[in-house]
């Protein structure tokens, strides 16, 4: 499998979708970010799977992964080898279960939870949110220092989430992360393709 080279994670959400939400992963495909989280939080598991099976067909064999979240014995019934999971479901794993993945990330939010995944065996992270963001309305941003913090405490690849944009990017590299995760830019393009390309200017 050939992996994407860019350091952007695209993480879903149909809500943000103005059109159908197949068709823009499909050009999300060509845009080519390093990882596709798919991350619909209001589905049942049932109709998580369903979703599941769709996107697995339109990322099969491309240069981005997919990976799912939250649902892991979804995940393993469908022979999926990437997760990505809260940190109190990465907790209740067994090791036989997080045996059947290539992959594990983890969502964290400060340095011990960084520290708590590493330990349990998370490859990645997710920090945040770093920055003012839409999803968290209300709630005040942690910042670049605790970025900086989060990277430092941890050998596994952290990734910002909250508020990444072209404009601010470079913070987000400059304090030690692998790249950062993008959610309504994504859902809300009209062109991945060259969305993405804003990110590889800076």
């Amino acid at each position: 499998m050939i992996i994407s080279m860019s350091d952007i994670v695209c993480v879903t959400s149909r809500s943000l979708c103005g059109g159908d939400f197949s068709e823009q992963l499909r050009k999300i495909v060509k845009a080519a970010p390093k990882y596709v989280i798919l991350r619909e939080k209001d589905l049942s598991e049932e109709k998580y799977r369903e979703l599941a099976q769709k996107a697995i067909s339109i990322f099969n064999g491309t240069k981005t992964r997919l990976i799912l979240h939250y649902y892991y014995r979804t995940a393993i019934e469908l022979g999926w080898k990437a997760i990505h999971l809260p940190l109190h479901i990465l907790r209740e794993m067994s090791s036989e279960e997080k045996a059947q993945f290539e992959l594990v990330g983890a969502s964290c939010h400060s340095v011990s939870d960084a520290e708590e995944a590493q330990t349990l065996g998370a490859d990645y992270i997710t920090a945040g949110h770093v920055f003012v963001t839409d999803s968290k309305k209300g709630l005040p941003p942690r910042g670049i220092d605790f970025l900086r913090d989060v990277c430092s405490s941890v050998k596994i690849p952290v990734y910002a989430i909250g508020g990444i944009s072209p404009d601010n990017i470079d913070l987000v590299r400059k304090a030690g992360a692998a790249g950062a995760c993008v959610m309504s830019g994504f859902m809300k393009c009209s062109d991945p393709v060259e969305f993405i390309k804003e990110f590889e200017k800076k």
